[in-house]
């Protein structure tokens, strides 16, 4: 059963590739405003499910509903335009654009959207000062920090003002003071939003950021909050 006032939630997802099953059963739910960790050892489905939440694979079985609406139902064009409008995302890379300046990769969603590109910038660069990376808005990614390449990416997820964040392994590539505060940073700017953040991981540390813990084994999903609740 879906919980009542869920923003995005998932039932009983199944999802194989050929002979290997990465989810078998799997649910999930997620309120605005509220950080779920999503956490797993290495081929456990966690990215395969992030996937399915975010409307970029279709489960072979089950349903993800967003607002209410069933993901599945929608043509590939208007996943694609949800992805740019109300969901945004942060990597373990990063994955900004080489050629770009950090202000222009943080712009792109809304330029992408059709927004003026003065407008964009605009908006980027209140979002890059909010990240405390204004000062290498001129830079290209190649010529500043892992650890502010991952802001600027923070700032280009949340220029749209998305409902979702998906954040995957997003200080992996980081060292633990830089990814800290990117953490920080992040469940900072989402909770003043009510963005609702899906944060992938198998670092307890990143984990702790979060309200909420789910844990996926082997294809399935399991709430720990009423583990935690029990003990």
């Amino acid at each position: 059963m879906i919980p009542a006032g869920s923003l995005l939630a998932a039932s009983n997802l199944r999802k194989a590739y050929g002979l290997t099953t990465a989810l078998d059963g799997a649910d999930f739910s997620i309120h605005a405003g509220e950080v779920v960790a999503v956490m797993g050892p290495s081929g456990s489905g966690k990215s395969t499910l992030l996937h399915c939440l975010a409307g970029i694979l279709r489960p072979d079985e089950g349903s993800v509903l967003y607002d209410g609406h069933d993901l599945s139902a929608l043509s590939d064009t208007e996943r694609s335009a949800l992805r740019r409008t109300e969901f945004g995302f942060v990597f373990q890379f990063g994955q900004l654009v080489p050629e770009l300046t950090c202000l222009e990769n943080a712009a792109l969603p809304l330029r992408l959207t059709g927004t003026k590109r003065k407008d964009a910038e605009a908006t980027a660069l209140r979002w890059l000062e909010h990240l405390e990376v204004a000062d290498v808005r001129h830079h290209r990614p190649g010529q500043i920090s892992g650890g502010q390449q991952q802001r600027v990416a923070v700032a280009r997820s949340l220029v749209t003002t998305p409902r979702v964040i998906f954040a995957d392994e997003p200080t992996g590539a980081l060292d633990s003071l830089n990814g800290e505060r990117v953490l920080e940073l992040l469940t900072k700017a989402a909770r003043e939003t009510r963005a609702a953040v899906v944060l992938v991981t198998h670092e307890a540390r990143v984990a702790a950021y979060s309200d909420r813990e789910v844990v996926v084994r082997d294809g399935r999903a399991r709430d720990m909050a009423g583990v935690h609740g029990a003990a």
